[in-house]
């Protein structure tokens, strides 16, 4: 099933969806810091308001993505957005835990409907690779963008900002995408096969890979402080960490699509991730934790541009790829908490152990990925 050109409008489209359904992952400190501060939520409450967000992602990611190439994916992307938009609105008129913890919910479940259908439509491009690449470097300079407004805008108008930010960037995105939405041909019947074995190892591998990210992340700033760091040393640390990922990754990732191996860069990418996750974790001297901490988040968007691309090649009719918001968060969802149980029982340090022996795991689900092509479960099809 060849691959599809979408067109300037179609492009935009899916641009501006992936940023609007990734705006949770860049804005995750924010967030949580507005419901503590403004809201003044404790931190497990805020916590577990935007856990039950990515939680409700993952889950419609997880049913609507086997289904991806029998929907309507315009309707879907730009339905899911704009209730996403209402949620988020109604949460500017609440500050009880209960209303927000169930539009918190609702918004994650719009979201990641709507984030499957962008993700599975870029899938079916013409060079996969290539427009997710794009749509990485948009989302890292909004990324910058909005890490330096939002806090502002908390300080002038309060905790209410944060969701009519959100509201606005879910409008956008609905409107969008009800008028520029690309129209996807459905997969034929007899090319729509049972993922394969390499489909499905890819897929463990990206997520145990989002996993340990998560898990390191979470704590890079406590880590910092905890071995003695001046506390605007490591705050430079995270504004150079935002910056790598907006110039490096997704740009690397587009030039050297046809320079190195797909398989070859996915299986490298969970060692490297682990011997940064080392040095983050144990490191006692500045000049060293310094530059592990910077890059330690785009040597996984790096890699995933890479598994991407190798998903959408496995799978032509896009279901792979549309579950990509459940690769995604469920390490967002579960790499904190269990980060958390480790630093605070067995010391930071564990952490870095625990990524080594994950990244051990997504080394043989991706190597076997590369060496398997037959189904694995034929009764997943659906």
């Amino acid at each position: 099933m060849p691959g599809q050109k979408f067109g300037i409008g179609g492009g935009i489209a899916l641009v501006i969806g992936n940023f609007s359904g990734l705006l949770d992952l860049i804005a995750l400190p924010v967030w949580i810091g507005g419901l503590v501060e403004r809201f003044h939520f404790a931190p497990q409450e805020a916590g577990a308001m935007v856990t039950l967000f990515l939680f409700g992602v993952v889950t419609a990611s997880a049913v609507v993505a086997p289904r991806f190439d029998r929907l309507n994916k315009r309707a879907l992307a730009s339905g899911g957005f704009l209730i996403a938009a209402i949620a988020f609105f109604a949460a500017t008129r609440q500050t009880s835990f209960i209303p927000l913890v169930i539009l918190h919910g609702i918004a994650g479940v719009s979201v990641g409907t709507a984030l499957s259908m962008v993700h599975g439509t870029i899938g079916r491009a013409e060079n996969p690779h290539r427009y997710f690449a794009l749509a990485g470097i948009v989302l890292g300079f909004c990324a910058v963008v909005l890490l330096a407004v939002i806090p502002q805008l908390l300080i002038a108008f309060g905790g209410q900002a944060l969701f009519q930010v959100f509201s606005l960037v879910m409008i956008v995105a609905a409107v969008t995408c009800l008028f520029l939405f690309p129209n996807v041909e459905g997969a034929p019947e007899h090319d729509r096969q049972p993922f394969s074995r390499a489909t499905w190892f890819t897929i463990f591998g990206v997520s145990l890979m989002t996993f340990n990210q998560a898990m390191v992340f979470s704590f890079v700033e406590v880590i910092g402080k905890s071995r003695g760091f001046a506390p605007e040393s490591v705050l430079g640390v995270l504004i150079a960490l935002g910056i790598v990922n907006f110039c490096i990754p997704y740009p690397l990732a587009a030039l050297l699509q046809s320079r190195i191996s797909a398989a070859r860069v996915t299986q490298i990418g969970p060692a490297v991730q682990a011997t940064l996750a080392i040095v983050v974790t144990s490191a006692t001297a500045f000049w060293f934790w310094a530059p592990a901490a910077a890059v330690f988040v785009s040597l996984q968007l790096f890699t995933h541009n890479f598994a991407f691309g190798r998903l959408a090649k496995l799978d032509p009719s896009g279901r792979a790829v549309a579950g990509t918001p459940a690769m995604i968060m469920v390490g967002a969802t579960f790499g904190p908490i269990v980060g958390g149980a480790l630093g605070q029982n067995l010391g930071y340090a564990a952490l870095g152990v625990a990524a080594v022996v994950v990244a051990g795991l997504s080394i043989l689900f991706f190597t076997k990925a590369s060496t398997s092509d037959t189904p694995l479960v034929p009764s997943l099809q659906v």
